[in-house]
């Protein structure tokens, strides 16, 4: 069951899944109706789920649980994460690499793979005040947080 982003509480679940390039615009609306479509629907054990899901900055698939409705089961989980697969198939896109990194300069959002972001830091164009997105993140308390300085993020080690 869809729910608005108000609507979830602090401790709701979240999944960041994230591109390793920009999601083209005109694929931006059927991949949004997909998302949607897929939250409304979303259950756990013929519950359905307080859900939320959206794209963000045309890069990032972001999926929310409140679970103080009916709690996300492994099941439910591994639905998202088929479902997760499905937009890469469709869509064309890489969505689990975890070793490619998103972060600001200026207002633009780049992401490089793991190596490439050691040397922007040893070059200089990046540094420890530079605002990465932590896709590691579990809870809305923590959203607020998605982004945040290198020097503040567990992607520093890779510097």
């Amino acid at each position: 069951m869809k729910v608005d982003f108000d609507q979830l509480g602090k401790e709701t679940r979240i999944w960041i899944y994230q591109s390793n390039q920009e999601i083209s615009p005109d694929l931006i609306d059927a991949i949004q109706a997909d998302v949607e479509a897929f939250v409304n629907g979303w259950s756990a054990h013929q519950q359905p789920l307080a859900a939320f899901g959206s794209v963000f900055h045309r890069r990032f698939i972001v999926l929310m649980v409140d679970e103080t409705f009916t709690k996300a089961s492994g099941c439910s989980i591994d639905t998202s994460v088929a479902f997760i697969r499905k937009l890469e198939e469709d869509y064309d896109l890489i969505l689990f690499d975890r070793m490619t990194f998103s972060y600001l300069l200026g207002n633009i959002i780049h992401t490089v793979p793991k190596d490439q972001f050691a040397k922007l830091y040893a070059d200089g164009v990046i540094n420890e005040d530079t605002l990465v997105f932590d896709n590691l993140i579990k809870t809305k308390s923590e959203w607020e947080n998605w982004k945040k300085p290198l020097g503040e993020s567990w992607l520093k080690r890779f510097v």
